[in-house]
Order: C-alpha cells, then structure tokens, then sequence
C-alpha cells in the first residue's frame, strides 16, 4: 500500500527534477505567500519568488511564478471587487505592456545585481520619504510605475514591491490598496505568461505542481483576506512599511553577495 502510495505521489513531480519534499515546499510556500500578500497587501510574490530560486530552473521560475501570482492576485481581485479603482488601470496597463516588452527583449543583457540594488534603493526611497507617501500620486505616474515595473518583472519576477508604493499612496482605504494592487499585478502577469508563451516556454512536466501552488495560492488569499477586515488602519500601514522595508533589505544583500563573489 505505501509503494502504490509513493508510485500515485510520484506523478507529481515525474518529469521534472523535483522531490515531493520539493513540491510540499513550493506549495506551502505559494499558500503563504498568498496569505501575506492578501493581509497586508504585498510581499508574497517575492517571498514566492525566493524559495522558487532554490529548487526551480531560471527558464521554468519566471513563467510558473507569473501564473502563481496571476492566479491568486486575480482571486484576491475577485473578492474584493467593490474596491477596485479602476482610474489607474488605463495608464498602468500602457505602461507595463512597453515594460514587459522591453525587459523581455533586453534584460538578458543587464546584471541582475546592479537591477536589484537600484530597485531597493527606489523601494527605501518611495517608503520612507514623506512627501511622496503624503502626497496623492497622480494617475500618470502609473505608467511609468507599469514600464518601470513591468521591465523588472522580466528580470527578478517580483514586482509587487515596487507597485504597492504607488498604490498606498493614490488611495486611503486598505481595501481599495489591496484590490487595486492585486487587479494591477494580475494584468502585469498576465502579460508575462503571454510573453514566454510566445517565446517557447512549454511547462506541461510542470502542470501538477502548477495546479498544487495555484490551489494553494487560493486556499492563502482565502485565509489572508478574513485577516484584511480584521486589521487596524494605522496597524496596516505600519505593516506595508515594514514589508517593504524588509524586502529591500534582502535585495540589496543578495545584490552585495552576488558583488563580492
């Protein structure tokens, strides 16, 4: 009964280069960060990201991670559809449609370290400074968040951190940011699936774990969003502060370790 257990397990990941241990973790991983990213708004896509870098391929990573995070931003999205703000999904999507062209195209070339130290500097910068955090960030600045960002998802996967700063500083309501941030992100990964679909990416070795990270993205932002409606406003912000904080943090660490190698 265990060799047909371990046989029927074995399927999901036949075809690949991964453990079941593997797969638990992938999938454990996308639940949390799907839980994260729909209490407090951001981070679970890097926190995704990350623990993908340790067991997955670069050329299966970024295109199973865009449809992870598709999945479960779209989810959250769904739930929280009354507090979208659509008043910025126009120019943002212009602008991350140039972006996902173009980093396609060109961030082959570019060192990731260098990418990373500027995107963490920017993540500080835009968290920390008041006036760009007090100040309402006009809509047209939204494309160049989405060009900006979307040539950054083509090169490190995880974009979220450099949306949410706009998004937390257009809007008051912690579930207007949530939504509308998770409606952008969809759209944004959307667009990266389209793109590596197009270039010749075929994962069908890889379907069972995609279908077990997406169940459990969904199972994540389930959990994550009656966390939402639970939380304190002031408490929330202080959250995404730090969130972001934190995760610079990390980026300007793996952009100094990859320096010094």
């Amino acid at each position: 009964m265990w060799d047909q257990l371990t046989q029927t397990l074995g399927l999901l990941v036949q075809g690949t280069d991964l453990s079941l241990f593997a797969y638990g973790g992938l999938c454990a991983a996308a639940l949390t960060g799907s839980f994260v990213s729909a209490s407090i708004g951001l981070g679970g896509g890097v926190l995704t990201i990350a623990v993908m870098a340790v067991v997955l391929p670069p050329s299966v990573r970024l295109p199973i991670h865009g449809m992870v995070q598709a999945s479960s931003n779209g989810f959250r999205a769904l739930l929280l559809r009354p507090h979208i703000r659509f008043q910025v999904f126009v120019p943002f999507a212009v602008g991350t449609s140039l972006g996902v062209w173009a980093g396609g195209s060109l961030a082959i070339s570019l060192e990731v370290w260098l990418l990373q130290l500027i995107l963490a500097l920017f993540v500080l910068y835009t968290t920390w400074i008041p006036g760009f955090r007090s100040n309402r960030t006009g809509h047209w600045k939204f494309f160049g968040c989405g060009t900006g960002t979307g040539f950054a998802t083509m090169v490190i996967g995880g974009s979220g951190t450099l949306v949410a700063p706009f998004v937390n500083a257009a809007f008051d309501k912690r579930q207007e940011v949530v939504a509308t941030h998770a409606t952008l992100m969809t759209f944004q990964h959307l667009l990266k699936i389209i793109f590596f679909g197009l270039t010749g990416f075929s994962g069908a070795a890889y379907i069972p774990l995609l279908v077990g990270l997406l169940v459990s993205g969904v199972i994540g932002t389930w959990i994550g969003r009656r966390l939402l409606n639970t939380l304190n406003e002031a408490l929330f912000r202080n959250i995404i502060r730090w969130v972001l904080t934190a995760l610079a943090a990390r980026m300007v660490y793996s952009a100094i370790s990859v320096m010094s190698i």
